[in-house]
């Protein structure tokens, strides 16, 4: 799976700890930023990464900030995006399976590492249940962009 990956100097580490542990998976990781410790705007990293998964370069996403709450925000801009701002695993598996996400946020303040590892793999191991109530459900909320 080719993940798309955005962030801002608040959660600069974590980022960069997660894309060995994504590739160690088998995963092909497209990082968009941003890459030093220096004060920046991360609307421009998390649109950059939710773009690629918008316009299909990317299968999925993932955002993060210290919070995680306006990378989600951000991302959730992006038209085709359903971002799920995630820290714990019941959600993280949930958010897959009943509104077919492809984007999720952390903070990296709010998470440590190892939860936010196991958070990441249980969303892309988690498929979509393909239940009609969940996809009417997402239709409906996909049809608030129009």
């Amino acid at each position: 799976m080719k993940i798309a990956l955005g962030c801002d100097h608040g959660a600069l580490a974590l980022k960069n700890n997660l894309i060995p542990h994504l590739e160690k998976q088998g995963h092909e990781v497209k990082d968009f930023g941003t890459y030093t410790l220096d004060s920046c705007d991360y609307p421009e990293f998390a649109a950059a990464a939710a773009q690629a998964v918008a316009n299909g370069e990317c299968d999925k996403g993932i955002v993060l900030c210290t919070t995680g709450i306006g990378v989600s925000i951000t991302a959730n801009k992006i038209p085709g995006i359903r971002c799920a701002l995630l820290s714990d695993v019941m959600s993280a598996r949930m958010t897959r399976e009943h509104n077919d996400t492809n984007v999720m946020a952390i903070g990296a303040g709010v998470v440590g590492q190892m939860l936010a590892f196991e958070i990441v793999d249980t969303w892309l191991g988690t498929e979509f249940s393909g239940e009609a109530r969940h996809q009417r459900r997402i239709d409906k909320m996909m049809a608030l962009e129009k």
